[in-house]
């Protein structure tokens, strides 16, 4: 796979510092059912790399310790981590809000089949990855049945309440760009995937999160072996807001690797560019027993016009 880092650290970008911790958003590991193209951690079924008890205790205490407001579980898919209801459940016994950002098909697999429930008992707000409302489209990311399986997925959701009018179990769906473009605007594909969801597949859900695809991993090689890559750049320069820089979500999360190493971003961890100390030494997850990191500077590079783009971009959706 080709590497876009020597590229992107190349690029000059604006100078940014921390301000409040208020999300540990936690990778549990690269295990997952899928591996989609546009994956900035190229997981997959093959790979083996989880996240400990040892850690994953560590991370309980950082949450007591630094008051920690949410939880926010990504992988691969983080329910294969075989600690993953534990954290849940220790983590909503604190008052944290617990995210889980899930592929939607996990709640298929075998041994899964009451994920869906465990995740309404115990309130988990539920961000579901749905690149788009056409079959043909998530198919062609991320495999062949996967749009069926994540029909199915909804539905069980629905049944339980999650996205429902007026209902406290949240479910949001993200999009992510089918290739080297922009997401459209926020609010209007969300009036489109309410529709037809509804009308095709009587489908409810919250909200909808737009997500720029980063030129980094799997997404980024893909742009360098078809001579992409300086044209995609280009893109996000064009469409650079200097305004997007307040609201960043690299400001206020810290993302943790597998192995409770710090990233200023999920992006940055893909990318081998940790955190760093006065010193410049990567941070690790105990650092966060004595310090919220605030002012620390936080690691830049090309990539991150990806999040200040047009209507800017986070894993919480346009800026």
């Amino acid at each position: 796979m080709l590497d876009s880092k020597p590229l992107l650290i190349a690029r000059e970008f604006p100078e940014l510092h921390r301000s409040d911790l208020q999300t540990l958003q936690v990778n549990l590991g690269y295990l997952c059912n899928l591996s989609c193209t546009h994956c900035h951690v190229n997981a997959g079924p093959k790979r083996k790399e989880l996240m400990d008890l040892a850690t994953i205790n560590l991370i309980l205490d950082v949450i007591r310790a630094r008051n920690v407001q949410t939880l926010d579980l990504t992988g691969g898919a983080p329910e294969l981590n075989p600690h993953f209801r534990y954290l849940v459940q220790e983590a909503r016994k604190l008052g944290v809000e617990v995210i889980d950002r899930c592929n939607l098909t996990i709640l298929l697999e075998p041994g899964q089949e009451d994920l869906a429930q465990f995740l309404a008992d115990h309130e988990v707000t539920v961000v579901a990855s749905l690149p788009c409302y056409s079959q043909k489209n998530v198919d062609a990311q991320r495999g062949k049945g996967v749009f069926d399986g994540s029909v199915q997925g909804l539905h069980i959701l629905n049944e339980l309440g999650y996205g429902m009018p007026n209902s406290h179990l949240t479910l949001s769906l993200v999009y992510n760009p089918g290739g080297a473009f922009l997401p459209p605007p926020q609010a209007a594909l969300e009036a489109d995937y309410k529709k037809r969801l509804k009308e095709d597949f009587n489908i409810e859900f919250h909200d909808l999160f737009t997500i720029t695809n980063m030129p980094i991993s799997r997404f980024g090689s893909m742009l360098m072996s078809k001579g992409e890559f300086e044209d995609y750049m280009a893109l996000l320069e064009s469409a650079y807001q200097a305004h997007n820089l307040d609201t960043v979500m690299c400001r206020s999360t810290v993302s943790v690797d597998w192995q409770g190493n710090l990233f200023d971003c999920d992006f940055n961890q893909m990318l081998h560019m940790p955190a760093l100390d006065d010193h410049y030494e990567p941070r690790h997850l105990s650092d966060l027993l004595k310090s919220d990191l605030k002012g620390d500077e936080i690691q830049v590079a090309g990539h991150c016009l990806g999040c200040t783009a047009g209507q800017g971009s986070s894993c919480g959706g346009a800026l």
